[in-house]
């Protein structure tokens, strides 16, 4: 995952996170809220919404926030929104999974459509990335949770598949079929983490130049602010220094 985690590191240093949160709080509500309605309101008895749940506090969301995304669902003026993915390649031959929840799939299509175009990508049919990538379950707590060490040994016990480990924070890695129960072990060791999700991961990964690389940036950008798009995976890979210079700019 090392282009997820560059770009995630890049935009945690100019402060993405904070100016736009907002909008990520209106992503976590829509998150909630499907969960809720394709599943039993109580999180206790419904993983999905537990998860979404969970990763709503780990990013300070506002309680009374939470209660009325689980209430859209459960009294029936929720919108009825549609889960989709879209498959395409990016500047320099990288490969994207964009995962997008929408009202409206002709606004959706459309505009994911034009962000590929004007950044010299272009999308592709159902399937035509997918066997690129590989679906795993993904925890990550920050820095503050305990030196690499004691977070290795946690993973390890909990029965975690990898870990990678910088000055940022901590990425486990589990089986997609084991995340919940490896969140939970993890919770009772090192505590609430900052995100538990199942994630679209590279098998393998294209090298992108520094000309390519700041359009590619400017594509992935332009998808996570758009409202209908949840999660955007590429399977690119950026020269430590070329990143540090567009994150200086």
């Amino acid at each position: 995952m090392a282009g997820h985690s560059q770009f995630k590191n890049i935009m945690h240093r100019k402060g993405r996170q904070d100016a736009a949160r907002s909008k990520l709080f209106s992503k976590l509500s829509k998150e909630i809220t499907v969960a809720a309605k394709v599943g039993d309101p109580d999180p206790n008895s419904n993983p999905r919404l537990r998860l979404a749940v969970q990763n709503a506090k780990a990013q300070s969301m506002p309680k009374d926030n939470i209660e009325r995304a689980i209430q859209k669902a459960t009294g029936g003026d929720g919108d009825n929104y549609e889960e989709i993915r879209y498959e395409g390649y990016g500047p320099g031959g990288v490969a994207f999974i964009v995962e997008a929840m929408t009202d409206n799939r002709n606004r959706t299509a459309g505009a994911v459509r034009s962000y590929f175009a004007k950044n010299g990508g272009s999308l592709g049919e159902t399937g035509s990335v997918a066997f690129m990538f590989e679906r795993v379950g993904e925890i990550y707590y920050p820095a503050s949770a305990g030196d690499p060490e004691k977070v290795l040994e946690a993973a390890i016990e909990a029965g975690a598949s990898d870990v990678e480990s910088d000055e940022e924070g901590h990425t486990i890695l589990t089986e997609f079929e084991d995340l919940g129960d490896v969140s939970s072990a993890l919770g009772e060791t090192l505590g609430d983490a900052e995100s538990v999700r199942a994630i679209w991961k590279p098998q393998t990964l294209t090298p992108v130049d520094e000309e390519k690389a700041g359009t590619l940036m400017k594509l992935i950008a332009t998808l996570e602010d758009d409202d209908d798009v949840q999660n955007v995976y590429a399977n690119f890979d950026v020269d430590a220094d070329v990143m540090e210079r567009l994150s200086a700019a």
